[in-house]
């Protein structure tokens, strides 16, 4: 029989209705079981493209015994961390508490019935291995420390509860001590921590971090910073030659498990590809290379093609395994390859793919990745480029065709607010740079799926599926999709989008704003009330929420006239500006945000008939300016706020720049608003 889970949407806890665990999902109903049997609770998070949280099922949850003892000594939880993320923020910090190193999934937590954390950790092998504790005799050690050591457990969930106060930021700022020195310190970190050989920052493993290689981009826009293009741009050129990137379908994996970005861990995540995609398309801006425009082209084909639902709405997930092994679905052998191409195609695949050198992959099995240009290719064989690229070009259908074939990676269906919209949002900005209508109407279905299901009588709700959509939305959801919104009202102007942008605003300010001590809480006022309420502003694999809503807030209000929206944005920068002083590295999406409030965007507004704004749009798109609003509109202006109800003349565009405060004079000649713009 299915236990509890199989009521649930989310497909995580669906592979685990069928477990003998007697999991519950979190709520009420099982915080009460703890409380009237008085037992400690087993807390599993996880999620559903997650290899080590299949690997611990398998061992431990599938199996009868272990599951007997989970069942008499614990009520289990299972919960998953891409519907729950409040849950597993507190969660996180909480093995970062105990373990002084961070966590991860599965993360297995032990809690008191009133949810105090009593030891945390993560994942466990049935037998012990790997330094590790075999996980039945963990659980009963748990369960012995819960009954015999109640006054110890009460000592330092005190202390717990002290430590979690602390991590609110503190020593904010006054407006007038804003400073663009902390954007130049966080620039300056980036370039010292940059892997001159191989890209990105660190060492193995590799994440991307979009949001820091945009904040690179943005130094270069405004400063001509070139070695901070350079580190932007070199990271994402070995990001889109290496294993990270499929070199097939398209699409990022979630990271590189070495530091030359050649094996991934195989997940494909919906949050790491919407903002990839956006960046891609702002470098290709910035620097004309055709790679980023094939990179940018293969991730939008790749949505389209695989995690658009019927609905609308982007699906959240692909696994890496698939057959119980992970990046099957993905790697090859040299037979393989050679079975399905010519010998002329061969030629050119294997040295440009690495086929002739030794296995990449567990020593038996290639990974794509360039090893050679092919412009080097076609030099060692003596054949043209041009001959090398159409042998590429028919090998490459080839090979995805049969992938095609294969056992596809689970995938999880599910619709998040959240990330649908780092989607629409890196799916709109690649459709205005490279002019692609069709990305653009992919990404106005994904919104309107959500505004038409998810968002419900002036209330967003955060995951949809087979149906429901359900769960109170978060601050990431919110600010997210307001950024979203306003990238679309860019490309594509429509009222209703400018109201439902405003009616966003509005419940952000109203359900999450700190209205004492400025920024935007993680989880609303009316939300669930938990051991901890986090305030968060830096940058994990998604953007701080706060960061965001700084900055569409502030977006907003100078697009709309919002004083409010402004105010707020500038209280969020003054609660976190202490921590930015302090630690500047990590927090990218606030030094966007206070980069913008030091220096206002430009507001452009367009106003003209539909086919004489075609070349204008032309024009200005072809252009990397990342502190430029542009609204484009053909229609009437009734009902527009003051900043945007400018004058249409018959026959003409007018072209209308503000920035800040100060406004200019209006142009109708495409060569006169060049000329205006290159001094506003």
């Amino acid at each position: 029989m299915p236990n509890r889970l199989a009521q649930e949407t989310s497909p995580y806890l669906h592979q685990h209705a069928a477990n003998p665990v007697d999991w519950h999902p979190w709520g009420e109903e099982a915080l009460q079981a703890a409380r009237a049997q008085d037992k400690p609770i087993l807390l599993s998070i996880g999620y559903s493209a997650c290899h080590w949280c299949h690997v611990m099922a398998h061992e431990s949850f599938e199996d009868p015994d272990v599951a007997r003892v989970m069942n008499d000594l614990f009520v289990n939880i299972k919960v998953d961390r891409e519907e729950r993320p409040d849950l597993d923020q507190i969660y996180q910090v909480a093995h970062q508490m105990f373990n002084q190193r961070p966590g991860g999934w599965p993360l297995t937590a032990f809690l008191t019935p009133d949810q105090m954390p009593f030891f945390v950790g993560t994942y466990f092998p049935k037998a012990a291995r790997y330094g590790l504790p075999g996980f039945a005799q963990l659980l009963e050690r748990a369960a012995r420390y819960y009954r015999e050591h109640g006054a110890e457990i009460a000592r330092q969930n005190r202390a717990i509860a002290d430590a979690f106060g602390t991590l609110q930021p503190a020593d904010g700022a006054r407006g007038g001590e804003f400073s663009g020195d902390v954007v130049a310190e966080a620039v300056g970190a980036l370039k010292a921590n940059f892997d001159s050989v191989h890209g990105g920052f660190g060492a193995a493993p590799k994440f991307p971090h979009p949001t820091d290689l945009e904040l690179l981009l943005r130094r270069y826009a405004a400063t001509g910073d070139a070695h901070a293009l350079h580190v932007a741009v070199f990271t994402l050129t070995r990001m889109a030659e290496g294993g990270i990137y499929d070199q097939l379908g398209g699409g990022f994996c979630r990271y590189a498990v070495d530091e030359r970005w050649l094996i991934p861990h195989f997940e494909k995540m919906l949050y790491d590809n919407g903002p990839l995609l956006r960046l891609y398309a702002d470098a290709w801006a910035a620097t004309g290379e055709p790679l980023f425009a094939r990179v940018a082209a293969e991730t939008a084909h790749w949505v389209m093609r695989e995690m658009q639902s019927p609905e609308g709405g982007y699906y959240s997930s692909l696994d890496a395994d698939s057959e119980h092994e992970e990046g099957k679905f993905y790697v090859w052998t040299r037979d393989e390859v050679e079975r399905l191409l010519t010998p002329a195609e061969y030629a050119v695949v294997a040295p440009h793919y690495g086929l002739d050198a030794d296995p990449n992959f567990e020593g038996r099995h290639w990974h794509f990745h360039v090893a050679q240009p092919l412009s080097a290719v076609a030099a060692n064989l003596g054949r043209s480029v041009a001959d090398c690229a159409a042998a590429f070009s028919a090998a490459r259908a080839k090979l995805l065709a049969a992938r095609a074939l294969r056992v596809r990676p689970g995938r999880d269906e599910k619709v998040l607010v959240s990330w649908n919209a780092l989607l629409i949002r890196g799916m709109v900005r690649a459709a205005t740079v490279f002019g692609r209508d069709d990305w653009l109407a992919s990404a106005r279905r994904a919104l309107e799926f959500i505004r038409g299901t998810m968002w419900q009588d002036g209330r967003l709700l955060a995951t949809y599926k087979d149906g429901r959509a359900h769960l109170n939305a978060y601050l990431d959801d919110h600010a997210f999709l307001l950024e979203a919104t306003l990238e679309l009202l860019q490309a594509d102007f429509r009222a209703a989008d400018l109201a439902f942008a405003q009616s966003l605003a509005r419940a952000l300010l109203e359900r999450f704003e700190d209205r004492a001590a400025g920024g935007f809480f993680f989880t609303s006022h009316d939300h669930e009330q938990l051991i901890h309420r986090p305030k968060p502003g830096h940058d994990n694999a998604t953007p701080s929420g706060n960061g965001v809503a700084a900055a569409a807030l502030g977006r907003l209000g100078h697009i709309a006239g919002d004083a409010r929206g402004l105010d707020a944005a500038h209280r969020a920068l003054a609660a976190f500006y202490g921590s930015m002083q302090r630690y500047p590295g990590g927090y990218g999406a606030l030094l966007i945000a206070l980069e913008e409030a030091l220096g206002p965007p430009t507001l452009l507004v367009l106003r003209g008939p539909s086919a004489l704004l075609e070349p204008w749009r032309r024009e200005l798109r072809s252009e990397y300016r990342p502190q430029r609003i542009v609204v484009a509109m053909d229609g009437a202006a009734d009902e527009l706020p003051a900043s945007l109800a400018k004058p249409a003349a018959p026959g003409r565009v007018n072209a209308y720049v503000c920035r800040g405060v100060t406004c200019f004079e209006p142009v109708s000649e495409l060569e006169a608003l060049r000329a205006l713009l290159r001094t506003a």
